[in-house]
């Protein structure tokens, strides 16, 4: 039986189109390869796949990669994915990181307001919008066991050694587009980082032997 391929929103399409894996060093490959061996393992094994992306404040990079990285799954029809996020403290998601992610093509709806607005965020007319919001990694909206911790900033990887439930821990680090928060650079630089990780997040993916 042959199992019919996700279709993504026509904008996010066009963005993914102009990834290119070439541009990705050996040295990331490397930092990337245990994630792919980890998805490979369970895709093998006809196990879920759970991912959770951790960074500081579950704020900006750690979303961007969970939403990506569930588009990617996807996209590669790589069944069975889960991708979490979580903080080593809660915040809340920045709009800026919503903003890049809309246009790159994702819907976003706000389903609550406050000072920790929840969002439903879709990459597809008929898949499960993804839930974003700012929460511990250890929150009980996240999995408390077999899954793989990816570490998405240094100052998360180096402040917490340890992820309870983890059966695996991935560094898998990138810049902070904050340090360009209420600058003229800022829309660029959240749409550079978003693109980076979203590169990154279509090549494990892709890497994917079903």
């Amino acid at each position: 039986m042959e199992l019919t391929k996700t279709t993504l929103f026509p904008e996010i399409a066009k963005t993914i189109y102009s990834f290119n894996f070439e541009s990705i060093s050996t040295e990331r490959k490397i930092v990337l390869q245990p994630l792919i061996d980890f998805i490979q393992a369970k895709a093998s094994n006809q196990q879920e796949i759970r991912l959770n992306l951790i960074c500081t404040h579950n704020s900006r990079r750690s979303h961007l990669s969970q939403v990506w990285a569930q588009t990617a799954a996807a996209h590669f029809n790589v069944k069975n994915v889960f991708c979490y996020s979580g903080g080593t403290e809660a915040t809340a998601l920045f709009p800026m990181a919503a903003k890049t992610l809309e246009q790159s093509g994702f819907k976003i709806k706000t389903i609550a307001a406050g000072t920790n607005p929840i969002y439903a965020i879709k990459y597809s007319e008929n898949e499960h919008p993804i839930i974003g919001f700012s929460k511990a990694y250890d929150d009980d909206f996240n999995p408390k066991s077999e899954f793989a911790a990816i570490m998405t900033c240094s100052q998360a990887d180096g402040g917490c050694p340890f992820i309870a439930g983890a059966e695996k821990r991935i560094p898998i680090t990138f810049e902070d587009p904050k340090a360009f928060d209420n600058t003229p650079q800022q829309a660029e630089k959240y749409q550079e980082r978003s693109l980076q990780i979203a590169t990154e997040m279509f090549y494990v993916f892709s890497q994917i032997k079903l």
